[in-house]
Formats: C-alpha cells, structure tokens, sequence
C-alpha cells in the first residue's frame, strides 16, 4: 500500500485518465481523484506537475509523474510487480508494449480523435480520424478472433490502454456494429470486477455526407 495518498489529476471523461482509474481499482490502491478541467490546466499551478497540459498525471508521494501509459507501468512495478499486468518475460512484455504504442497512435489518432472532435469540437481532420480508425478496427476484430484478451491469456495493461477510447467510439460516429470480436472483448474488460465505466456522451448526429 501507498505511504501517503495516491492523487490522479485528470477528467471523468477523458479515456487516459480512465485507463489509470482502472488499475488504480484493479490494484485496489486507494486515491483521490482530483478533476483537472480544460481551464484548470491552463493555470500556473497544474503547469508545475506538467508543464505540457496534459491529463492524466499522478501524485503519489514526492513523485509527479504525466502520461497514462507511463504511470500504469510505474503503478504496475511499484506495487503489483509480480501480477499479471506487465508480464516479465520477453515475449509477452513485448506483445503488451505493443499494444501500448497502438493505444497511443492508432487508437488515439482513430477513435480518440474522432470523438474528441464530434464532442467536443476539436479543430481536426476527422476523415483522417474516421481513416485510422477504418484500419486499426479490422486489425482488432483479426486480433481478436481467436483471443479473449489483446496480449496474454488474461488482462494486461494492454487491454486498459486500449479499452475506453475503442469502446467509446461510438460517440466519434464510428461505428462497432461490424466488429463483432472487438465488442466481445469490450464486454470481457467491462465484466471485470474492479471496472468503472466513463460516464457516456450522446451519440452524434451526422449528416449523410459525414457517414
């Protein structure tokens, strides 16, 4: 267990806050959630734990540390180190760093992009978005063809990294009805014991030319 309390800076509907909100119950590590707002990070003071402004980002003790895929792996190696969350051996570790490089390039140029955009009107090509998107899905539902989980035979962080911005795509106007393997394994993630989901938002409207 921690020796002070654990702080996530971040929103209740961003997805890289939401992976960390994941291990953090699945590890079953008590935190503070502390919602960091666009305006919020704006100001002097979040600049000083990330000077970028970004979310999430993570307090724990004298350590501030940003990024979500780098603090699922330092909540992993600090306090689960022998879990099965980030394998050891060199062929799994490599499948799930894998998986954690598709979640931030793929999977947040594709699906987090589109959503960004449609809800909450980032200025950005979304048919590039809806063109990444079209390429990493079909890849998923191969992937996934014949698997429970992305990178092991049980959850990784691989699965929390990729989850929540494919499972939310629907809300970008992109479409999981096609992808029947994908929408398994989603349901596989949300049917794990610790899972919180992010709170939904409405699905888009589009114009036909848009589809």
């Amino acid at each position: 267990m921690p020796s002070s309390e654990i702080v996530l800076h971040g929103t209740a509907l961003s997805g890289h806050a939401h992976r960390v909100e994941l291990l953090l119950r699945a590890l079953d590590l008590p935190y503070r959630f502390e919602p960091a707002p666009a305006a919020v990070r704006q100001g002097a003071a979040f600049r000083k734990l990330n000077p970028l402004g970004q979310i999430p980002v993570l307090q724990d003790g004298t350590l501030t540390l940003a990024d979500s895929n780098a603090i699922m792996v330092y909540l992993v190696k600090r306090y689960a180190p022998e879990s099965h969350w980030l394998p050891d051996d060199p062929v799994s570790a490599a499948l799930v760093q894998r998986w954690l490089s598709i979640a931030a390039g793929e999977v947040m140029h594709g699906p987090a992009m589109a959503r960004m955009i449609v809800q909450f009107g980032l200025q950005d090509d979304r048919g590039r978005a809806k063109g990444i998107a079209a390429r990493l899905l079909p890849f998923m539902e191969q992937h996934l063809s014949d698997r429970d989980f992305l990178a092991a035979d049980n959850p990784t962080l691989a699965d929390l990294a990729c989850y929540s911005y494919v499972a939310h795509a629907p809300e970008g106007g992109i479409s999981l009805e096609t992808y029947p393997a994908v929408r398994r394994w989603l349901a596989r993630v949300e049917a794990l014991p610790f899972f919180k989901p992010i709170p939904p938002s409405p699905l888009p409207e589009l114009d036909h030319d848009d589809d």
